[in-house]
C-alpha cells in the first residue's frame, strides 16, 4: 500500500509505531486508540489498514472527530481476515454517520485498486459501482405482502423480547441497535449477564447433560476428542457446553425470550468452554429436548429458539423475522448468520467462504447431524476449548440479508444466492486457508460482484436461511421484505431478485 502512495510522490507516515514490547503494532485498547490520534494532524488524510479481525471501537473515537478524509482499506485474503474487520468497521463508520472511503485488494498492485487510490489522493473520494442496489417502492400484491403485513402487525400488536447476555461483543458498535429504534419493530431486550448464564449451568444435573451426549450420538454426529484439556477438545469440555445449551433455555423461559443472544468470547470464555455449540443447536429445530426445571414441558417442543450469534442485534431482528415467515409458511426456519470470510473464483465465477466462527444449525447440512462434525476451539482464543458444530453447508437456494443502522434509521439489505457444492479438495483448500475447524458454505450471490458486494455490505455479518426450491425462495424473500417494510425498515434489494413470483 505504501508503495502505491510513493508512486503517488505521497509519503505514508505511521501514526503509531511498533511496541518493542509486544513486537506488533496493532492498537489494542480503546485508551490506545485515543492515545495515537492526540498525533494525528485533524485535517490530515487517514487510512485505516485492516490486516486482521479487529474491535472497531478501539479507533472509533478518534474517526468520529477526525476531520481529514478518511480511506479505510483491507486485505482480501482468508488467513488473514482484514476483509472481515473492514467490514464491521465501514457499518460503524455507518451507523455513526461518518462519511469514508473503502478499498481492498489482494497484493495491492492490481489497476483496479491503484486508480481507486489516485481518486482518493485527487478527490477525498472512492465511488463503487452500486448498481445492484434497488429501494424497495412498492411489492406487488399477493399471498406474501399479506403474510408479511400480518406477521408486522401481530409483532407490533403483542411485540417480542430478545434477550442479550452482554452487549459490544468484540468492539462490534454497529451490532447494538438503540431502544428508541427497536421499540418500534415491537422488540424490546432484555438485558442478561454472561455471569447468570455461567451461574445457571452449575446447577444443571450432570444426567441431564450426558442426555443431550447421547441424543447427538445417536444422531450420528462426531466429536474430534482427545485427552489434552489445552489443546484437544475433551469430553469434559463437550459435558459443559451441554449444560450451557440447556441454561440458556431455561433461562430463556424465565424471561419469556422470543430470541437469545451470547457474547460469545468476551468474559464467558475465561470461565467456561466456548458456546458455539449450544448456538447451533438452539438455532436448530430438531435439537436434544430440554425439560422445564419442574419437569412438566420440554421447551420449545419442536421448534427452534434464534439465538443470535455474537449478541449481534442486527442479526437478531433479522433472525426473529426470518423465523416467524419461514414457519408461516411452512419451511425450515433455521437461520444463522455467517462471517463475510473471503472467496475465490472458481469455474469463472465467483464463490465467497462463507465461515461462522463455530456453529450453524445442523439441518444446514446434508445428512444433518451425521454430517456435523465437533472440533475444538483454537486455544488461542478460547483456552477452556469448546466444541463447534462443523460441516459443510448442503446445496440449495437462500436468502441472503443484512439489517444496520444508519444515522436515519434502520435499513435491511436483502437478496437471493445459491450454496453451492465444490469438489472436496477445493473445499478442503478453502477450509485450510481460512479456519478448517469452523463449518463453511460456499455462496454465489445472484447478480452480485465481489466488489459490489464488498462495497456496499454494512456487517461483517451476512444472515441466510434456505428454501427447498428457487420459486419458494422467491416467495420467501418477498414475504419478509414485506415484514420489514410494514415495520417502516428501509428495505434495498441487491441484485437479481424475482418480485414477479408471489402467489
Amino acid at each position: 500500500m505504501t508503495a502505491v502512495f510513493t508512486g503517488f510522490g505521497w509519503t505514508v507516515v505511521r501514526a503509531n509505531p511498533v511496541d518493542p514490547k509486544t513486537g506488533h503494532g496493532f492498537i489494542s485498547s480503546q485508551r490506545m486508540g485515543l492515545e495515537v490520534f492526540k498525533n494525528i494532524p485533524t485535517d490530515a488524510p487517514l487510512i485505516v489498514a485492516e490486516a486482521v479481525w479487529q474491535y472497531s471501537h478501539h479507533i472509533l473515537a478518534g474517526l468520529r472527530t477526525h476531520g481529514g478524509d478518511i480511506l479505510t482499506l483491507a486485505n482480501f485474503a482468508g488467513d488473514w481476515p482484514g476483509l472481515v474487520g473492514l467490514l464491521g468497521l465501514n457499518a460503524g463508520l455507518t451507523k455513526m454517520g461518518r462519511p469514508y472511503s473503502t478499498i481492498w485488494s489482494e497484493d495491492f498492485t492490481d489497476d483496479w485498486f491503484v486508480e481507486g487510490i489516485k481518486s482518493w489522493i485527487e478527490t477525498g473520494r472512492i465511488d463503487h459501482d452500486a448498481s445492484h442496489v434497488k429501494d424497495l417502492v412498492e411489492l406487488p400484491g399477493g399471498a406474501e405482502r399479506d403474510l408479511g403485513g400480518a406477521i408486522a402487525h401481530q409483532l407490533l400488536t403483542d411485540k417480542a423480547i430478545i434477550g442479550v447476555f452482554d452487549e459490544g461483543c468484540m468492539g462490534m458498535y454497529n451490532a447494538i441497535i438503540d431502544d428508541e429504534l427497536l421499540n418500534k419493530l415491537g422488540i424490546y431486550k432484555e438485558r442478561l449477564s454472561q455471569s447468570a448464564l455461567y451461574a445457571e449451568m452449575l446447577t444443571v444435573p450432570d444426567e441431564e447433560a450426558r442426555a443431550v451426549r447421547e441424543w447427538l450420538d445417536a444422531k450420528g454426529m462426531t466429536f474430534k476428542t482427545g485427552t489434552d484439556d489445552a489443546t484437544e477438545l475433551t469430553d469434559a469440555q463437550l459435558h459443559e457446553q451441554f449444560k450451557m445449551y440447556i441454561a440458556a433455555l431455561r433461562i430463556s423461559d424465565d424471561f419469556g425470550l422470543d430470541a437469545v443472544g451470547i457474547q460469545y468470547q468476551q468474559g464467558l470464555k475465561d470461565l467456561t468452554p466456548a458456546s458455539d455449540l449450544a448456538e447451533g443447536l438452539l438455532n436448530n429445530v430438531d435439537r436434544p429436548p430440554v425439560l422445564s426445571r419442574d419437569g412438566s414441558r420440554i421447551l420449545w417442543d419442536g421448534e427452534a429458539l434464534p439465538h443470535f450469534n455474537e449478541a449481534d442485534e442486527g442479526v437478531a431482528v433479522d433472525a426473529l423475522i426470518t423465523n416467524r415467515v419461514w414457519t408461516a409458511m411452512d419451511l425450515d426456519p433455521a437461520t444463522t448468520l455467517h462471517d463475510v470470510r473471503w472467496g475465490e473464483d472458481y469455474d469463472d465465477e465467483f464463490v465467497w467462504v462463507y465461515e461462522i466462527s463455530g456453529s450453524v444449525p445442523p439441518s444446514h447440512f446434508e445428512g444433518g447431524y451425521a454430517g456435523a462434525t465437533s472440533w475444538r476451539q483454537s486455544p488461542v482464543y478460547f483456552p477452556a476449548g469448546g466444541g463447534t458444530i462443523k460441516g459443510v453447508s448442503k446445496p440449495g437456494e437462500i436468502v441472503w440479508s443484512r439489517v444496520y443502522v444508519a444515522p436515519d434509521g434502520l435499513h435491511v439489505d436483502m437478496g437471493r444466492a445459491s450454496s453451492i457444492a465444490l469438489p472436496t479438495e477445493e473445499t478442503e483448500r478453502r477450509w485450510q486457508a481460512t479456519n478448517p475447524e469452523w463449518p463453511i458454505m460456499h455462496v454465489v450471490l445472484h447478480g452480485i460482484s465481489r466488489n459490489q458486494f464488498m462495497a456496499r455490505h454494512k456487517a461483517n455479518h451476512a444472515q441466510v436461511a434456505y428454501a427447498p426450491d428457487a420459486a419458494t425462495a422467491d416467495r420467501a424473500l418477498i414475504a419478509k421484505a414485506a415484514v420489514f417494510d410494514a415495520l417502516g425498515v428501509q428495505v434495498h434489494f441487491c441484485g437479481d431478485v424475482n418480485l414477479s413470483a408471489s402467489a
